[in-house]
């Protein structure tokens, strides 16, 4: 459970942030949710594919780091190996919250603040090191770059968030969800059978009429679709990965 705190530059004007190990946040992980504002980067390396979320049962995007949990195959000798570094691991230690205030005792107000992970390995907390990593805000109270930048990538999460739901409704309207089916055996002989796990049906895609085609086309949609079938090609560099640390 993070430990999320409201940040004020007041009572965070010494704060800093060591964003050089936002990356330990995704050791254990073998699939990591994405938007497809990122389709592109990620697909160079990484599989794209619908799962879904554990505690509601909707579907999500999500990139795959390896083939169980706890499976990181992009975390060697203690960093991140990938190419692209997937903007939910980017965006650590920061967070959106829901602050509410109520006014005259009756009437309350909710408002979006940015919070801190203060569990996060990214958060300075030598007392002898002051300076150590990036300062939120300036001596005179002013946000810095680098913390207007992480706000940022915030903003592109909740903005994807958005349209990653556009996108799921779309593609479940259209029924062009199909189950992942694949059963790989690895250099020790041991087999695994991926489960859970969804793309696009080609053939169904295939068929679809030319009005509706344009019409994905116009909202990008068509193109993420693609994106993601051509990023399950990185399946056998991920395969490769897996054999390698096998052996």
């Amino acid at each position: 459970m993070a430990n999320l705190i409201a940040i004020d530059n007041q009572t965070h004007k010494n704060l800093h942030i060591d964003s050089s190990k936002a990356e330990l946040h995704g050791e254990a992980l073998h699939l990591i949710p994405v938007v497809l504002s990122e389709f592109s980067n990620l697909a160079v390396q990484y599989p794209i594919v619908f799962t879904k979320n554990g505690d509601t049962g909707q579907f999500i995007c999500a990139s795959m780091l390896g083939f169980s949990d706890g499976e990181n195959l992009f975390w060697q000798n203690g960093e991140w190996q990938g190419l692209y570094l997937p903007l939910q691991i980017q965006r650590q230690p920061f967070f959106v919250g829901d602050l509410t205030s109520s006014k005259n005792g009756n009437d309350s107000n909710t408002e979006q603040v940015v919070c801190v992970d203060f569990d996060s390995p990214t958060v300075c907390t030598d007392k002898n090191s002051p300076d150590q990593g990036e300062a939120l805000f300036s001596v005179t109270g002013e946000e810095t770059e680098f913390f207007t930048e992480a706000k940022s990538r915030l903003a592109k999460l909740l903005q994807g968030e958005v349209a990653n739901q556009e996108f799921i409704n779309k593609v479940t309207e259209l029924e062009l969800l199909q189950p992942l089916t694949l059963e790989i055996t690895f250099v020790n002989q041991e087999t695994t059978q991926l489960n859970g796990l969804y793309t696009i049906d080609r053939e169904k895609l295939a068929q679809l009429s030319s009005s509706t085609v344009f019409e994905l086309q116009q909202s990008g949609f068509l193109e993420a679709m693609y994106i993601m079938l051509t990023s399950l090609g990185q399946l056998y560099a991920l395969i490769d990965k897996k054999n390698q640390r096998l052996a």
